[in-house]
């Protein structure tokens, strides 16, 4: 039982995000380790590289059915788990979010009685930070992680903040992200010629956009850098941008920002890259930041949510909203080639000793493996494991 491959079913939204991200990673790290992952979502996310051994995408349909005021996605998601369930036995349904995906793993067993896979549920952030906020969502997603077999958090901010808000009688492990970097298919010379760069020191931020992400701080601390003709930020942009364009003309640095949209493949920018600038008023764990770091860049960021969970003391953290100490903290960068190979390598190490898949892979399949003997420890087929 402790060695032979799973069968794991993941539920994710496919989109630009850390839990599509993070959960693509992991689908495609276990299949590398000789395990059939079966991943569903209403498209095929974005970082999922198809064909691959072990690895099966099934399509989710959103029900458009006339009889229905708007359309449906929990319900087609909850048939198709469980159809592929009883077709292929899986073990263990993996779910990201608790809405809709622990909601439709809960249906789905339900439909599939005793054979059902055992249901973890990893919150990624949102859950808590706003739906957990919210009267209409609130219980719904206390029944998913009530009747989750086990939830993680991906930061022990998260955890504390969840426990908190629902006032959780039973464990949330911590399982913190991780990264497996891809070799860029283009050189630093060669992305830096197509951005328009010479030797300018390009900061790079990575995220959805979203409210939280505090663009407009960003692009307030990029207006106070004093060596604003040697900058440039790049924006790897996981949403629409058109609501900040105003912005830039007010504080006179269009000619300063490069955004890039809904890119995929991000290696090869992290490489081109001399430092990360994160603006959030809060991070669950801040997965952009982890990626910055792997490929060796300082990162300057607030001290909010789990950033420093990620950042550790790799690098210093500014108060939030603290916009000058920020830019301050870039034009040290800029003036100090040394302070940012110095930041850079300490963050690489970092990431290489805490948050590599070789380190968080093993917890994922130990956590699978406890809930599958504890499913069969009930069935009276197997001693239960500690």
């Amino acid at each position: 039982m402790n060695s032979r491959p799973l069968k794991i079913g993941i539920a994710c939204f496919p989109l630009i995000g850390g839990s599509g991200i993070l959960a693509t990673a992991l689908g495609s790290e276990l299949a590398r380790r000789g395990h059939e992952v079966y991943f569903f979502s209403y498209a095929q996310p974005v970082r999922l590289d198809l064909p691959q051994d072990n690895l099966h995408f099934h399509r989710v349909d959103v029900a458009q059915n006339p009889l229905f005021p708007s359309p449906d996605y929990t319900l087609p998601l909850a048939v198709k788990m469980a159809e592929v369930a009883r077709a292929q036995q899986l073990d263990v349904f993996h779910v990201h979010y608790a809405v809709p995906h622990a909601l439709a793993a809960c249906l789905a067993s339900q439909m599939l009685g005793p054979s059902a896979p055992r249901i973890v549920t990893t919150l990624h952030g949102t859950d808590t930070t706003l739906l957990g906020q919210d009267p209409d969502y609130r219980m719904a997603i206390e029944h998913a992680l009530v009747h989750s077999d086990a939830v993680t958090a991906v930061s022990e901010s998260l955890r504390n903040q969840t426990q908190e808000i629902f006032r959780l009688k039973r464990p949330i492990k911590v399982i913190p992200n991780f990264f497996t970097p891809n070799k860029p298919k283009r050189s630093r010379e060669e992305v830096r010629r197509d951005l328009g760069l010479t030797d300018e020191f390009l900061v790079l931020h990575m995220s959805s956009l979203r409210s939280v992400k505090r663009i407009d701080l960003l692009l307030k601390t990029i207006a106070k850098v004093k060596s604003r003709e040697r900058v440039r930020l790049f924006i790897l942009a996981g949403g629409p941008f058109d609501p900040y364009e105003p912005l830039l003309d007010q504080l006179g640095i269009r000619d300063v920002v490069i955004v890039r949209q809904n890119t995929a493949v991000v290696d090869e920018y992290l490489q081109a890259a001399d430092a990360g600038l994160y603006t959030s008023e809060y991070e669950s764990f801040g997965l952009s930041i982890l990626e910055t770091m792997f490929y060796g860049k300082p990162v300057v960021a607030f001290d909010v949510g789990g950033i420093p969970e990620v950042i550790g003391d790799s690098c210093p953290l500014y108060p939030f909203g603290d916009t000058a100490a920020a830019a301050a903290a870039l034009d040290g960068l800029i003036e100090s080639p040394a302070q940012v190979r110095e930041l850079g390598e300490r963050s690489r190490l970092r990431t290489i000793e805490k948050f590599s898949a070789d380190r968080i892979l093993p917890q994922y399949e130990a956590l699978y493996r406890r809930v599958i003997s504890r499913k069969l420890h009930r069935a009276g087929l197997e001693p239960a494991t500690q």
